[in-house]
């Protein structure tokens, strides 16, 4: 089934780190998307597919995130509320946003 795929590919289209948007822009534009998608999805009564979907597109947005905060990393996670060890253990990270979208602090944060 190449549904999740095509979706995938439209999710990683709409938060290029190159596009140079504002969050609230992309969010916009997702939701859009993902509306649509979740109406074909709601036909077939399959919740296991969107819940996975939502997982990832919200690990997305905070890699989104993180990167577009560059070096005002801990500034935004202590901004947040996250931990001073927290936030600090995370910005000086050798890990890539990907990696570091996982992390609790960012989970936290956002």
């Amino acid at each position: 089934m190449r549904v999740r795929p095509k979706l995938k590919d439209r999710v990683r289209e709409l938060t290029r780190r190159t596009r140079g948007n504002t969050i609230g822009k992309i969010v916009a534009e997702l939701r859009e998307t993902l509306l649509g998608w979740k109406a074909y999805f709601g036909i077939a009564e399959v919740l296991s597919p969107l819940r996975e979907i939502d997982k990832w597109v919200r690990r997305k947005l905070r890699c989104y995130l993180w990167k577009q905060w560059g070096s005002a990393g801990y500034r935004e996670l202590r901004k947040r509320g996250v931990t001073v060890r927290e936030a600090w253990n995370t910005s000086k990270s050798a890990h890539g946003p990907w990696r570091l979208s996982k992390t609790p602090a960012l989970a936290l944060a956002l």
